[in-house]
């Protein structure tokens, strides 16, 4: 197990029934990378990845 597995794994308890929309996700994204700025790249690529997921080229 990675350690970010207990990471997402309480995220899913936390917060599992939640319904989200990726706005709200993209809008704690920026306030993550606000408050942890070294985090910029990871979180950036993340987004992106998330962004191209149906892209048929990526």
């Amino acid at each position: 197990m990675y350690f970010t597995d207990r990471g997402i794994e309480e995220l899913i308890t936390r917060r599992g029934d939640d319904d989200v929309t990726l706005a709200w996700l993209a809008e704690q994204l920026q306030a993550f990378v606000d408050t942890y700025p070294e985090f910029e790249t990871p979180i950036e690529r993340f987004a992106t990845w998330l962004a191209r997921l149906d892209d048929p080229e990526d």
